[in-house]
């Protein structure tokens, strides 16, 4: 019994579905490929596309678009098919097939103006080698005008961009040259140093010594930013600096006042900028100031240490300048009705370590510090849940919040007492407990009276 199944017509799929779905792959390899893409790019005429091209020299024609095999057939080529001969009753185009669409390129467009010029289009050569046509076709025109249009624009900005940086740049040039004639060069100097510093710092080539004081911070930064307070703000006026030596250990005792410790910012601005030497100054703090997080690193940065005596005959042996204020928190906690009265020295621990080493002491009066932050109560509650000594309250805090912090522009006076020599006691005087109480009073009763000298001789509290 014969197979119907294999009499019967096969099943073909409609061809327009086929070929549709081919030249979607088609179109699809040519984008992935870039081929589109330089198509287009070939349309779009350039300046040396626009010269009328010799006869000897035809111009390059658009390769011809790939060909799509028949339905049926499938694999699908990119190559062009072969030329064949089309018989009388064979189909130029399968039915239901879409015609391929012309070539992309300079044709293109020139066999459209073909139409409305029988001459032909310009840039190709008619049959028999005759001259081309004087009449451009569009493409010819977008293309003489357009990039001449980009050219013009796009040099403007760039003349317009060179003219403002050579402006510029001649500004910059001026400003240096003024500068460097008007203080030789200041800017250079400065602008070389901030850089060798960042770079110091970012390689780690500084110097700290074992209390953690870091001398070219202090000086570059710590100092910088305390420095407005004491030649703007406070217009701080130094007297007898000359009484600190040049060289050697020698201890400075203050009094102490004011809520918040300036009195030790500014004394230790003084001796840096006023003195000679450019000396710095080692204060010894409490442990309160050591114990906090941030504070206490900017301190022993700054060059202050820990307040007892071990740290300060360590300090005073190797030469250094140590400031103290032996008031303590009594001093800069007392209420402004006992403003200018110094309060006890306690046990004249600081005598001691001054007669170990045999450095002199030089006291210090400073007027102006009581007037910063005047002190007419306290919280003492809060300073106790705080783990604090005080609270203060003052005419601005905590009335005014954050900018109740901003210490009144006091006038501010700052003397050095003639120092108190101890090298010739020797170091067994600090075994003495009647020689050591001597010389603390000795040392407040001085600091006492020419506090009391500066307060008359200042004509205004804030002038």
């Amino acid at each position: 019994m014969a197979d119907r199944t294999s009499d019967a017509p096969a099943v073909r799929r409609p061809r327009e579905k086929v070929v549709s779905g081919a030249a979607a792959v088609s179109a699809g390899a040519e984008r992935a490929s870039g081929e589109r893409a330089r198509r287009r790019r070939r349309t779009t005429p350039l300046l040396s596309d626009l010269e009328q091209p010799t006869p000897e020299s035809p111009p390059a024609t658009a390769p011809p678009r790939p060909r799509v095999e028949a339905p049926g057939n499938p694999t699908t080529t990119t190559t062009p098919a072969p030329p064949r001969s089309r018989s009388a009753g064979q189909r130029a185009t399968p039915r239901g097939a879409r015609k391929p669409a012309p070539a992309p390129g300079p044709g293109r467009r020139a066999a459209a103006d073909a139409v409305a010029s029988p001459a032909g289009a310009a840039g190709t050569s008619p049959p028999g080698g005759a001259a081309p046509s004087a009449r451009p076709t569009r493409a010819q025109i977008s293309g003489r005008r357009r990039p001449a249009t980009r050219q013009t624009s796009g040099g403007e900005r760039l003349v317009a961009v060179a003219d403002l940086a050579t402006e510029a740049g001649e500004l910059i040039a001026e400003a240096v040259e003024r500068d460097r004639a008007g203080a030789g060069g200041d800017l250079e100097r400065r602008i070389a140093e901030i850089l060798a510093f960042v770079r110091r710092r970012l390689t780690g080539d500084y110097a700290v010594d074992e209390f953690g004081f870091d001398p070219e911070l202090t000086e570059t930064v710590l100092l910088n930013l305390t420095r407005v307070l004491y030649q703007h703000w406070f217009r701080v006026e130094v007297r007898g600096v000359d009484n600190v030596p040049t060289s050697g250990g020698a201890l400075i005792v203050a009094n102490h006042a004011g809520a918040l410790p300036l009195d030790a910012m500014m004394v230790q601005i003084a001796l840096h900028d006023e003195h000679p030497g450019h000396r710095f100054l080692r204060a010894l703090g409490a442990d309160l100031v050591f114990s906090s997080p941030i504070i206490g690193e900017i301190a022993r940065k700054g060059g202050a240490t820990l307040a007892n005596n071990a740290d300060a005959e360590r300090l005073l042996a190797t030469g250094e300048v140590v400031g103290v204020w032996p008031e303590g928190f009594k001093g800069i906690g007392k209420p402004f009705s006992e403003r200018y009265k110094l309060q006890r020295f306690g046990r004249g621990g600081f005598v001691s370590a001054a007669l170990r080493t045999g450095s002199p002491i030089v006291p210090c009066a400073i007027v102006g510090s009581e007037e910063t932050y005047p002190i007419i109560g306290n919280l003492p509650t809060l300073a106790r849940l705080l783990g604090v000594p005080y609270v203060p309250i003052t005419p601005t805090f905590p009335l005014l919040g954050v900018l109740g912090a901003i210490p009144l522009p006091s006038k501010w006076l700052i003397e050095f007492c003639a120092p108190v020599p101890t090298d010739h006691l020797g170091a067994a005087a600090a075994e003495d407990p009647m020689l050591v109480f001597d010389l603390t009073d000795q040392v407040r009763q001085t600091i006492q009276q020419t506090l009391y000298q500066l307060l008359v001789q200042r004509q205004s509290v804030f002038f």
